[in-house]
């Protein structure tokens, strides 16, 4: 672990204080940082981008975190969720 683990509250905080300010009918879409390669077999120590850390504590490449506080299913508010390319 790279770090000690960080309440959950924390983040649900940072979500509601971002979504507050969020224009009406917004959308808002964070991508994580990619692997990116230095070479034809290495690549540089994955940082996640600060600002989906910030709101989600997701710290996996590939991840996407959607924030949409008005949308008319609860569900669909919040989401995060991650790809592969293949």
């Amino acid at each position: 672990m790279r770090y000690q683990a960080i309440n959950n509250d924390l983040f649900i905080e940072n979500r509601k204080n971002f979504m507050a300010q969020m224009r009406p009918s917004s959308l808002a879409v964070f991508n994580s940082n990619d692997i990116y390669p230095t070479g034809a077999d290495s690549t540089m120590p994955f940082q996640q981008d600060k600002n989906i850390f910030y709101l989600s504590g997701v710290d996996q490449d590939q991840s996407i975190l959607v924030l949409f506080p008005d949308a008319p299913k609860p569900e669909h508010r919040e989401n995060s969720f991650s790809y592969r390319n293949q």
